[in-house]
């Protein structure tokens, strides 16, 4: 299988591109990223000189540049490109729109013409905004709360209208909070690991008791990878880590790993719009395509502060850009 990865310099993207080249060396992949401040080229450091992997630097949005890649010869599409960051949206809210929706436009519409036989669009539990209590599963109406998850719920609605009206064969699936090497640390865990090692304060907002569901990276990869094989056209799947944490909780958890005392914790004006708590219900992936996250909460979090300890000149030079 030869694969087009879109934002595949990118953290979950760089992630699946390692993880897909890794489990399957017969198959290689077309790596289209724009570069932006939150992917790096030495991401995909370990690739250099493999033939499996052609990285190209450009924007989704180009018709023609994905035209060429296309007629190249693709199997399937997966989409990891997008801008993702919440507080950056709130004040850049016409960059999402046109990368996360546009981009995502031109992806459908050379993936039609050219008769692609799998287009998988990774999206998020964002989409469907603050659940106060239960499990919201792949029917339950899509509710955004910030300019972010309203420019990735307009791209998975214009990817279903994609399967309705031209039968391109699609899929979607909504992966909970990522984690893992390759972060860029501005998201609350690379961020508070990042600032604790040295010594600074880690911004809280509001009262700290916002609730995300973890899932480590290298699960969402398999997750993906699964939904790609095996994933049935047309159809959305939640994919779950089951780990649900309020954000102080998790906070000392980390200052506790890392030894740093819980006096770096500073609590600031809450964010726009901020969500409570997300909630997926993944039982459909979990039963039908037979996925479960492999690597528990907390070892993840073990991994990824060490990677955090043993790569500082890949984030310093991150946080002073």
């Amino acid at each position: 299988m030869k694969i087009l990865v879109t934002g595949g310099a990118g953290f979950i993207g760089s992630n699946f591109v390692h993880f897909f080249l890794e489990v399957y060396p017969n198959d290689s992949i077309v790596n289209l990223d724009k570069l932006t401040y939150a992917g790096g080229i030495d991401n995909l450091e370990n690739l250099k000189g493999d033939s499996r992997h052609k990285f190209v630097k450009g924007d989704i949005s180009d018709v023609k540049l994905v035209n060429d890649i296309l007629d190249s010869g693709i199997d399937a599409v997966v989409n990891f490109a997008a801008e993702t960051h919440v507080d950056r949206s709130i004040q850049e809210s016409r960059t999402f729109v046109e990368t996360d929706v546009l981009g995502t436009l031109t992806l459908l519409d050379v993936c039609r013409r050219h008769k692609i036989p799998r287009y998988v669009q990774i999206s998020t539990d964002e989409v469907y905004g603050s659940v106060s209590d239960g499990y919201l599963d792949e029917n339950a109406n899509l509710n955004p709360s910030s300019p972010y998850s309203a420019s990735k719920a307009s791209a998975d609605m214009l990817v279903m209208s994609y399967w309705t009206t031209h039968h391109l064969p699609v899929l979607i699936i909504r992966c909970t909070n990522n984690f893992g090497p390759y972060q860029f640390p501005e998201k609350i865990i690379p961020l508070f690991i990042t600032n604790a090692l040295e010594d600074k304060k880690v911004p809280m907002y509001g009262d700290g008791k916002y609730i995300r569901d973890w899932l480590y990276v290298e699960d969402c990869c398999r997750a993906v990878d699964i939904v790609l094989r095996k994933g049935k056209d047309g159809e959305v799947y939640n994919a779950a880590g089951r780990n649900e944490v309020d954000n102080l909780t998790l906070t000392r958890k980390i200052l506790s790993l890392l030894g740093k005392p819980e006096t770096l914790i500073d609590f600031v004006a809450n964010r726009p719009g901020h969500d409570r708590r997300y909630a997926i219900n993944d039982a459909k992936l979990r039963d039908k395509l037979s996925w479960k996250p492999v690597i528990s909460f907390d070892e993840g979090l073990k991994h990824t502060i060490n990677w955090y300890e043993e790569h500082g000149d890949w984030w310093k030079k991150r946080v002073a850009s």
